[in-house]
């Protein structure tokens, strides 16, 4: 029973992870949408920041779920240890591509 209350309490820990930085992503694409109204970046701009969440969030999502049931302990460590380190991942640098790094 201890194996599925830890799994129980790191698929927790995962899932609060994963939408807190879903949260950022989706808030860097919001800063970018009012610049966007603003008219400070064009369409083209507003689509490679969408282009960047996708790329971002598909990431992110791979981190915290893909695998089998024990990627959630995995990833939970994972997530303590950068805590303790404090090194997290930039989810938004991680989506960008070649051309939106330069």
């Amino acid at each position: 029973m201890a194996g599925k209350a830890e799994n129980r309490q790191a698929i927790e820990k995962v899932g609060a992870y994963h939408e807190a930085c879903l949260a950022q992503l989706i808030d860097s694409v919001g800063e970018a949408l009012d610049r966007y109204r603003a008219g400070e970046i064009d369409a083209f701009a507003m689509d490679e920041v969408i282009h960047q969440y996708h790329n971002a969030a598909r990431k992110l999502w791979s981190f915290c779920w893909a695998g089998s049931s024990s990627r959630h302990r995995v990833a939970a460590l994972a997530i303590d240890d950068m805590a303790a380190r404090g090194e997290p991942v930039d989810w938004w640098a991680e989506g960008a591509t070649r051309r939106t790094r330069e």
